[in-house]
């Protein structure tokens, strides 16, 4: 199967690094720079479609479902990246929120050959995953066109699942198959058709808003705290500290204190602070108000 790449905007020349290769290093790194200032502002008109899969997933993820990532080369690697994420900062359980890679396991670090064209493996890595329509895919290449995420993005919609995609081409044939179609134009790369710069850069973007959004929505955040990270390091167990003392203003004493008496969880360690309240009590109030903290206070 031939393609034509001129079709493609991410495989087009850049005019404003024509001659990158002749400049002095830091006026190279300019250019560089200047490209990447436009990608924000290419994803501000897709604030709207970014919105609609964040609602989509957190109301997926309260009824028990899951967020997918799925892609090839570097789409892939941003999805998995964004998914091993969520369960040390917000608590998700590994299954939550999953990022699929064209290739499996040794495509993360290393390239492997044609299997981003192998549309029939999208679905089986699916299948693979028992991919229900209470889940969410979100499909990822900087093409629009990639057949592996085509297969997965088409058995998704047989599930009658919603389907949502991250690409730098808007009218790729993803898009046309896409419940939304998140499609920020970056303009050609400063290395033509490297698409790991300007487009990756976006991809992340917007994966960063998809997972926080969704995160934020379903109480994982409290203020601007991430009240449901997990101790796993020193680091993260001084984290926990700092949240508990921000979010209540009290000492460190205290946000120790409640910490220890609830077994590190920092939820119920500010609303045992916050409502005066045992943990076992602060436990059942959460619990009642499905985690939502200033919800639970309310109620307190």
């Amino acid at each position: 199967m031939s393609i034509d790449l001129s079709k493609l905007l991410t495989e087009r020349r850049n005019s404003n690094s024509a001659d990158i290769d002749t400049l002095s290093t830091e006026a190279m790194l300019a250019v560089i720079n200047h490209e990447d200032q436009q990608v924000p502002h290419a994803i501000t008109p897709y604030l709207p479609q970014i919105a609609q899969v964040v609602d989509r997933v957190a109301a997926a993820i309260q009824a028990g479902g899951r967020l997918i990532y799925i892609g090839a080369g570097t789409s892939g690697r941003l999805g998995i990246l964004d998914a091993s994420e969520c369960p040390p900062t917000f608590g998700t359980r590994p299954e939550q929120v999953v990022g699929l890679i064209a290739g499996g396991h040794k495509a993360i670090l290393s390239a492997v050959e044609n299997v981003e064209d192998n549309k029939a493996q999208g679905a089986a890595d699916l299948q693979a995953i028992r991919f229900s329509e209470r889940d969410v895919l979100v499909g990822l290449a900087a093409s629009g066109r990639t057949p592996y995420v085509i297969g997965a993005m088409e058995y998704a919609k047989a599930c009658n699942a919603f389907v949502a995609i991250v690409s730098c081409n808007p009218h790729g044939e993803m898009a046309q198959l896409a419940d939304v179609a998140i499609t920020p134009v970056v303009g050609p790369e400063v290395v033509t058709g490297s698409t790991r710069l300007k487009a990756g850069t976006a991809q992340k973007l917007v994966l960063n808003m998809i997972s926080t959004g969704a995160m934020i929505r379903v109480g994982k955040v409290y203020s601007n705290l991430m009240v449901d990270v997990e101790a796993t390091n020193a680091k993260l167990i001084e984290r926990q500290v700092s949240i508990v003392m921000e979010a209540t203003e009290c000492s460190r004493d205290t946000a120790q204190q409640a910490l220890a008496a609830c077994d590190r969880h920092c939820k119920t360690a500010i609303v045992m602070v916050l409502a005066n309240l045992s943990a076992d009590e602060a436990r059942t109030l959460l619990a009642d108000n499905h985690g939502y903290i200033r919800q639970a206070l309310n109620h307190a």
